[in-house]
């Protein structure tokens, strides 16, 4: 190939890398403005204090309310518990394998592991309903049929390869030198792990956290499935709730006419939830940016 050909070769794949990536921005800019725009549009027909702080959502109702918040209580109340449970198991399995587990062994766990992020989410909402749902209510009084408690657990195990899996790698990335200078200091092994391992990768830990956090946020079969579509403003994790993602799928199903504010409400709750899953990435980001300073 002589040089002619070459450059006109090099100039065709610079245009289709760079369609390709201007593509992706394209498109994200038109979610954007497509949740904007009916955003906007039913926030001229609902204050957007009473959309924000209201504690009574009945949109589909005779008697109208738009507050949120039973909504987003109920998204955080899923989410927190799948953390309480992704967070410490994640980390535990990070440790073990990348500390203490001989190389057969984490060759043996790691694709183990993340067999769990490719089971279909409808599955685990099934899983949570029909088997993790009774097993509770033998164990916690009072446990309805539909809760919070058992999407939650649930969606703990499906984002737990995302905390196990790239907390590992975070941890691998650190360097030697730093665990063989806490080794000639007299430190043991578990007090290097937790003592020097982790604090040195904790930009990547927290990062890791925060996509998993995301990935709860925004999952929607698990607590469609499991529980229920009772939008109430509580903490009680046995009782059913309603997240942002099931109300979606909840209205999406094409009882409501297009075009109506009942139909807007899906928009406004979908900018309510990629703000939070925008502000999660940028402290993410910040995270990572502050520790990689600190520990360089």
């Amino acid at each position: 190939m002589n040089v002619r050909s070459r450059r006109i070769v090099e100039f065709i794949i610079e245009r289709v890398l760079f369609l390709c990536a201007a593509g992706t921005i394209l498109v994200t800019a038109g979610i954007i403005l497509v949740l904007l725009w009916e955003t906007l549009g039913f926030l001229r027909e609902v204050p957007i204090t009473e959309f924000l702080f209201g504690t009574v959502w009945t949109p589909l109702f005779y008697d109208k309310h738009f507050g949120v918040l039973p909504l987003v209580t109920g998204t955080l109340l899923a989410s927190a518990i799948a953390m309480a449970v992704a967070i410490p198991s994640g980390l535990i399995i990070a440790i073990y394998l990348n500390e203490y587990a001989a190389e057969p062994v984490r060759r043996t766990v790691r694709p183990v592991l993340e067999v769990l992020a490719g089971i279909p989410t409808v599955v685990y909402g099934y899983f949570a309903l029909l088997f993790v749902t009774p097993l509770l209510q033998a164990i916690v009084p009072g446990l309805a049929g539909f809760n919070a408690l058992s999407p939650g657990i649930v969606m703990g195990i499906m984002i737990l390869p995302l905390v196990s899996s790239l907390s590992e790698d975070a941890m691998r990335a650190v360097p030697n030198g730093l665990r063989e200078g806490a080794y000639a200091l007299g430190g043991t092994r578990m007090q290097t792990s937790l003592r020097v391992v982790v604090p040195a990768a904790f930009s990547g830990i927290s990062a890791a956290v925060i996509l998993a956090m995301s990935r709860a946020i925004g999952e929607t079969m698990i607590v469609l499935i499991a529980a229920g579509q009772q939008p109430r403003l509580t903490l009680d994790p046995r009782v059913p709730i309603e997240t942002m993602t099931a109300y979606i799928v909840q209205v999406s199903l094409g009882d409501t006419p297009a075009g109506t504010l009942e139909y807007r409400t899906i928009f406004a709750v979908g900018m309510l939830l990629f703000i939070s899953t925008f502000a999660l990435n940028l402290l993410s980001n910040w995270l990572r940016e502050r520790f990689r300073e600190e520990y360089a």
